[in-house]
């Protein structure tokens, strides 16, 4: 089964744990078996190798958030990596190129498209491969999973099928409606359109080659910046006659905002927090050090993290957005591919990080022009390289790097240290990496 996630969003909704790099299916909110916790993308990708461990997965991504897939899923999985955003069709025509042109996949097979954080079970990913079976027949050049509606919804599109088989022909497609234009479709046999389908990858790339002008994967990859940002929706399927539905009556939760997420989390407290007996439907979410204590309240969600602290009703949360949207505020943790940092304070002409890496890994070999770094060893030993030095380090060990200085540092065990930036310019774009 081949399988391309699509990753995108900033997922502003669940502020403050997401940010601009860090988004909602990063969040590592679910408690596993042994007692760890694990993102939306962990259990998604966990399940689908639990159903298929064979399966090919490719995940259709931003810039910004490839450093926290190899994080927390490691070097193996695909990644179609978007040069900038242009909605879900161009990025749908790159990672179908991509599985095509630099995976070589057969153009002949079948592939599944899904967002990658809905709340699923295990049957979900049983569907899909029914889904991809289907879509290998040919009967249709997209079939779609439509999503048995437990309620009538606001949030999605419906898909309203001509038949009540379990694979029926598509009749027409309704947009977001209101509460009561919803309860009509479903008294009429519409599902929820979950943007979940399938399709030879022939068929879309043919369907690019015909809106877009390019040859292979890498020329698109080139030009991707002048593509005019447009649906799959707009672009494929209002215009596509020969769909399919396939009906899912199994669960399936769209985990988007503090509201429905926590109706998915296992126990009501996650990190340091407290309630009293008084407190009812409340969860607390705590990424800080520092204990939080609720008294009192019903139906409150409590998140505080280092962007910043949320305490809201739970259906009031839901409109989170336009507040965050006017938050401006520095990246203050974010997960790479070495491991993750968390900025501890920022003051004008300095900047304090805690910094972890993973065993096994390093940062880029790299210098910055405007600022100078002190870094001080706190835990683990590794081995720095500073201007083609290579020396160990311990717990207790202190290395300075003046502006120009090349370095880096990599980890034999969990390393972690303090490094403080002293500078005028004190940005992230001030780094040039260079070859070790």
């Amino acid at each position: 089964m081949n399988i391309v996630l699509l990753s995108g969003g900033s997922g502003k909704r669940l502020w403050p744990l997401s940010n601009d790099i860090r988004s909602k299916q990063f969040i590592k909110i679910f408690k596993t078996e042994d007692g760890s916790y694990e993102s939306m993308v962990q259990r998604v990708y966990r399940q689908i190798k639990k159903v298929d461990k064979d399966a090919s997965v490719t995940i259709a991504t931003s810039k910004t958030q490839v450093s926290a897939i190899h994080n927390q899923l490691g070097s193996d999985v695909g990644i179609s990596i978007e040069p900038c955003r242009r909605d879900t069709f161009p990025a749908i025509a790159l990672a179908t190129s991509y599985l095509v042109d630099v995976l070589g996949i057969s153009a002949d097979e079948s592939v599944v498209v899904c967002p990658v954080d809905p709340y699923v079970e295990d049957e979900y990913f049983e569907a899909l491969k029914a889904l991809s079976d289907q879509a290998d027949k040919g009967e249709a050049n997209l079939v779609l999973m439509g999503i048995e509606p437990t309620y009538p919804s606001e949030k999605y599109g419906y898909i309203i099928p001509s038949s009540k088989e379990d694979v029926s022909l598509v009749s027409t497609f309704k947009e977001k409606p209101t509460i009561d234009v919803a309860k009509d479709y479903i008294s009429q046999g519409a599902l929820w359109n979950g943007g979940v389908f399938a399709y030879k990858l022939k068929y879309v790339l043919d369907k690019a080659h015909e809106l877009i002008d390019f040859t292979d994967y890498h020329d698109l990859y080139s030009k991707y910046d002048t593509l005019t940002k447009i649906s799959f929706d707009y672009a494929v399927v209002e215009k596509e006659d020969k769909i399919q539905v396939m009906r899912f009556s199994g669960q399936w939760k769209d985990l988007g905002t503090w509201n429905t997420l926590t109706e998915a989390m296992e126990e009501s407290v996650v990190g340091k927090g407290i309630m009293n007996e008084t407190c009812k439907g409340v969860h607390i979410v705590n990424e800080m050090d520092v204990p939080v204590l609720a008294m009192g309240l019903t139906d409150v969600v409590i998140s505080a993290s280092p962007e910043g602290i949320l305490v809201s009703d739970k259906e009031q949360s839901s409109y989170i957005k336009p507040f965050v949207d006017g938050i401006e505020q520095q990246i203050m943790f974010a997960e790479k591919s070495w491991g993750s940092f968390k900025v501890i304070d920022v003051e004008p002409g300095s900047m304090t990080i805690k910094v972890t890496l993973n065993a096994g890994h390093a940062m880029n070999y790299h210098s910055h022009q405007h600022r100078d770094e002190v870094w001080v060893v706190i835990s683990g030993v590794g081995q720095t390289v500073i201007d083609g030095v290579e020396t160990s380090v311990k717990p207790g060990d202190v290395i300075t790097m003046k502006a120009g200085c090349k370095h880096t540092v990599s980890a034999e065990t969990e390393l972690k240290l303090i490094e403080v930036q002293v500078g005028s310019e004190i940005s992230v774009e001030d780094k040039t990496k260079y070859k070790l």
